[in-house]
């Protein structure tokens, strides 16, 4: 497949790193931030940075890989323009979100996929060996769910299919674990910079990995 990006944060540079190396196409990213375009330059050196329209144009799939809060205004924004092409494969990454709230491209005649890694990203290659060790929240609708499922396992993940009906709670789960976690470790670090230990973080974070490791 040909894919565009849109949004260069960790997710969406990681992710098309992961999809350039299942041996697909990606034809440029859209992003106006400086940061974004530094990290892509550094993560995908060979794609270009490119407008919106450009990237609607020439790719199959489309990756929309933007804060969620962005999602639903930039999906119907682009179907108000009519660039959304019917038959294109569209993919957003937020977790609170199944593949419903892409039913303004949907009725471009686009089919609607949703990827929601379940994991932590640094926005380095680190995180593509971080993906093999993954689940992927994924939905679309029926007919398009092997395309989905495909695509996630490609990447080196394992697809987890979570119903519209359950995305709420799946998404609560998440956030409270990954929020957890944090609150936890900040904590540690807390407390042994207290005693005089500097290096806090290095010091926890070969135990917090055989930690996870031994379980």
């Amino acid at each position: 497949l040909s894919v565009g990006i849109i949004g260069a944060g960790p997710v969406g540079t990681v992710l098309g790193q992961a999809l350039a190396a299942a041996g697909h196409f990606i034809v440029g990213i859209a992003t106006t931030d400086e940061k974004n375009i530094e990290r892509a330059e550094t993560l995908l050196p060979d794609v270009p940075v490119k407008t919106l329209p450009a990237i609607l144009e020439e790719a199959d799939l489309v990756l929309l890989a933007i804060p969620a809060d962005q999602l639903a205004p930039t999906v119907n924004g682009i179907a108000q323009n009519s660039m959304w092409r019917s038959g294109q494969l569209v993919a957003h990454t937020a977790g609170e979100f199944g593949f419903e709230v892409l039913e303004p491209a949907v009725s471009k005649g686009v089919i609607p996929l949703a990827i929601h890694p379940a994991m932590t990203f640094t926005g380095t290659s680190i995180d593509l060996s971080r993906i093999r060790e993954s689940y992927f929240a994924v939905s679309a609708p029926n007919v398009a769910l092997p395309i989905v499922q495909a695509l996630v396992i490609e990447m080196g993940a394992e697809p987890i299919v979570i119903s519209e009906a359950d995305r709420k709670i799946y998404f609560e789960a998440i956030s409270v674990a990954n929020n957890f976690s944090k609150l936890i470790v900040n904590q540690s670090i807390g407390l042994l910079e207290s005693v005089g230990i500097d290096n806090a973080r290095s010091v926890l974070a070969p135990l917090i990995r055989s930690a996870e490791i031994g379980r």
